[in-house]
């Protein structure tokens, strides 16, 4: 993860009052050990973490006003501008490698800006959320700690069904089942790792050796309502990322599981054939250990072998693949951050081998899909959002017209 930056834009929906933030940061991150450290090598090269003082005076960085084009005064590409500019600079490695931008500025969906830069190597995701969650409060009721979102279902596949009833021999069919489809995707996974390579498209990019490029971060909400109505009509199952929101309910650092889903580029007549088709290939990944035998496997490899090695495997899947798509579960309702309302979270990654990374981020009753793109691949990537919404709408509207056919249930 030498070049991999985390850039998280979080939307006030109050103007920015910074003594009151820096306040808050001040008491939160000292909790976090990361985010007092440092990484120094050994005489024998291996890296590792040392405490170190922080002077938040080095961490913050105060936006006075954006540079607006006086023909197009848009606030929102300003923002977007500032940003993308961030990918492109350097972070002193004498501190702990973090920073908050504070944006006074008002957009289309906020009135302030907080965006959070800092080396991946700090967290993964989860540990991130966590640690939102935990360092927030309820909006509805700033005296009270925020709710932490519920429990997930029981979850599908064969590893975590109960024996049936229907006999032993169903019983170890399925078993040997997951033992087949476990064997054939890790084997997927090390020959993407050695040699196999996606066909290039207009999505890969086809210039693996030139010095990293700036990325541009889009985002767009969309109803979290129109989201479940589709899951709930094709009998899709929750994707829960997240138990409970105590600093201490998940690893500091990085944990990452790798699961490789081919996508399909093709024009279908009947918009839901998409859904269904990524459940099928879903459903199928979910009769499988590839997740677990593949983070097991690189946990041992970097151990053994070093950095390295860990390093070796990371860049080349990403190298050899086209998109990488992460999501995680959110806030079920609106907090209040460092005595801010957060109006939305939009997470993103760059550093990446790939022109094109999809996050989802889930926040109250919104999802926000976030895009980092490679400008120079996508000139038109304002026009990928709205494909996006476009895909969204017609999806809903073929569901809605083939529910409205069907009688309704009351359950």
């Amino acid at each position: 993860m030498k070049e991999l930056y985390v850039v998280a834009a979080i939307g006030l929906a109050t103007p920015l009052n910074l003594p009151v933030f820096r306040a808050g940061l001040e008491a939160q991150l000292a909790r976090n050990p990361y985010f007092r450290s440092i990484q120094v090598t050994d005489k024998d090269g291996t890296p590792r973490w040392v405490r170190t003082t922080v002077n938040m005076d080095n961490h913050i960085v105060v936006v006075p006003r954006l540079e607006l084009d006086e023909t197009d005064a848009d606030p929102d590409k300003a923002v977007e501008d500032y940003l993308s500019s961030l990918s492109t600079l350097p972070m002193d490695h004498t501190r702990p490698p973090w920073e908050f931008h504070f944006l006074d500025v008002r957009t289309s969906e906020a009135a302030s800006i907080v965006v959070l830069r800092m080396h991946h190597a700090l967290a993964d995701g989860m540990s991130l959320i966590t640690l939102l969650v935990s360092s927030s409060r309820s909006a509805a009721d700033p005296a009270k700690p925020m709710p932490v979102p519920p429990p997930p279902a029981r979850r599908a596949g064969a590893i975590y069904a109960p024996p049936p009833s229907t006999g032993a021999l169903v019983w170890i069919w399925s078993y040997l089942l997951l033992a087949w489809h476990t064997l054939v995707d890790v084997a997927a996974f090390v020959a993407t790792i050695l040699f196999l390579r996606d066909p290039h498209t207009l999505f890969k990019r086809v210039d693996n050796g030139e010095p990293q490029r700036p990325m541009r971060f889009i985002h767009r909400s969309f109803s979290l309502d129109d989201v479940k109505f589709i899951k709930n009509a094709m009998n899709c199952m929750d994707v829960d990322m997240i138990e409970s929101g105590k600093s201490d309910a998940v690893r500091w650092g990085n944990r990452l599981g790798y699961i490789l889903l081919p996508f399909h580029l093709a024009m279908r007549d009947d918009p839901l054939e998409y859904v269904r088709k990524a459940k099928r290939i879903i459903d199928r990944k979910k009769s499988s250990l590839e997740m677990i035998v593949v983070h097991m496997a690189i946990d041992i490899t970097f151990k053994i072998f070093g950095p390295k090695a860990g390093a070796y495997i990371f860049n080349n899947v990403l190298r050899n693949t086209t998109v990488t798509f992460s999501n995680l579960i959110g806030p079920p309702e609106q907090i209040e951050l460092c005595g801010h309302p957060v109006a939305y979270i939009a997470p993103s990654v760059y550093g990446l081998q790939q022109a094109l990374t999809v996050h989802y981020q889930s926040y109250s009753n919104t999802i926000k899909v976030i895009l980092a793109v490679d400008e120079a691949q996508f000139p038109d990537f304002r026009q990928l959002l709205d494909d996006f919404a476009e895909s969204l709408k017609l999806i809903t509207k073929d569901v809605a017209a083939k529910a409205s056919t069907k009688p309704i249930k009351n359950d």
